[in-house]
């Protein structure tokens, strides 16, 4: 029975102690840990500002006489044409007032006729001394005069028929126009009643404004100064600008900057911008709020690394650096603009150094690890 339970107990103790053994030599590897090289790429440096969207051309539809407003000729929020018409103001006393300056016209008219016609008796009279000398000149300023009289009648005439002709109110361009800010019946053109009533906006390109802070202005002023000639062929395309939408989503084209202020606004300390982006699908329209990327620099040679590499810890920035040997190492770097969800290290790394990206509360300086190299996949699209 003992040598039984002798043979039994052997090699249960063997394979016990293997198994123990074996345990050990796996607890002895250092442990696998996934890590990525410093990236060294060049780099374009983008801001952000968030602007307002306007159209190409936004023309205020005004009530320039005043009226009563009898009828409005188009739908609200469509596409019109040049020279559609819009609005009718009630016509009745522009057209009494053309009638009346009309008749003054006739009598200044027949006044002349009548100080011509003494003036042609007076002037042989005169001659042969038939009538004094001071009786011609009155009757030739008495002729000047209705001639005159005459020219002011006629101004006056054609203010009214101007006025008239204000009643009818058409559109000034192409484009959309929007909802109207007084109904048929209403007094318009006159504060506090309705003087602008619609406006019309040419939606085709729009402009959208911004604003740099003084900071940021004189940046890319000097990234354009110093870089024009360097950058003129490979990055011209890059100094496009873009335009994010509220959605997030990036507007298909690109715009160029029409002007910049001639001012910084000493209230604010910043400078207006105008932008302009074609809009040929019409999906932008005034009033929209929309971010503008700008390229402020473009970075030769720059070293990234993910984000998540990065520790801080009272303002100071570390990553995990795993030298030759395997080891782990505390590296403090200074970080500089992030890209994505990548970061720009100014200094404290090198090109192709491996830094560790997971476990990194796990890692401790000093520590023998089995790096697992992997390649790094942003999540965030760079444009």
């Amino acid at each position: 029975m003992k040598k039984l339970f002798i043979y039994l107990f052997i090699p249960l103790l063997l394979v016990g102690l293997g198994s123990c053994k074996e345990k050990t030599q796996q607890q002895a590897l250092p442990p696998e840990i996934t890590v990525v090289e410093v990236i060294q790429k060049d780099i374009p440096i983008y801001r952000q500002f968030v602007g307002q969207v306007y159209g190409l051309k936004d023309i205020p539809i005004q009530a320039r006489v005043e009226g009563v407003l009898e009828e409005r000729h188009f739908q609200e929020g469509t596409r019109i044409q040049k020279g559609t018409l819009l609005y009718s103001i009630d016509p009745a006393p522009f057209i009494a007032e053309v009638g009346n300056q009309k008749g003054k016209l006739a009598e200044a008219q027949t006044m002349l006729a009548n100080a011509e016609n003494q003036l042609a008796r007076y002037k042989p009279l005169a001659e042969i001394n038939a009538v004094s000398k001071s009786a011609l000149d009155f009757a030739q300023a008495k002729r000047d005069a209705s001639l005159a009289s005459v020219e002011a009648a006629k101004a006056t005439l054609k203010m009214a028929e101007i006025n008239l002709s204000y009643c009818e109110i058409h559109s000034p361009i192409t484009g959309f126009i929007g909802k109207t800010n007084a109904r048929e019946g209403e007094f318009v053109g006159k504060n506090p009643n309705p003087v602008i009533l619609n406006t019309v906006s040419r939606i085709d390109e729009i402009r959208v404004q911004f604003f740099l802070t003084e900071a940021e202005y004189l940046a890319i002023a000097r990234f354009m100064r110093n870089q024009k000639e360097s950058l003129k062929d490979e990055t011209n395309d890059k100094r496009t600008l873009k335009l994010i939408l509220s959605d997030g989503s990036y507007h298909p084209y690109g715009g160029q900057v029409d002007f910049i202020n001639r001012e910084v606004d000493a209230s604010t300390g910043a400078i207006l911008v105008q932008a302009t982006f074609p809009n040929p699908d019409l999906i932008l329209r005034p009033g929209q709020f929309a971010r503008v990327e700008a390229m402020m620099n473009f970075k030769k040679g720059a070293l990234l690394v993910p984000q998540r590499c990065v520790s801080e810890l009272q303002g100071q920035h570390s990553v995990l650096v795993v030298t030759d040997s395997n080891k782990v190492e505390t590296r403090q770097v200074i970080t500089g603009e992030k890209i994505s969800d990548l970061w720009m290290i100014e200094d404290g790394l090198e090109s192709k150094e491996k830094i560790i990206i997971d476990a990194i509360q796990a890692a401790r300086a000093g520590q023998e690890i089995r790096p697992v190299l992997i390649e790094f996949e942003s999540k965030k699209p760079q444009q």
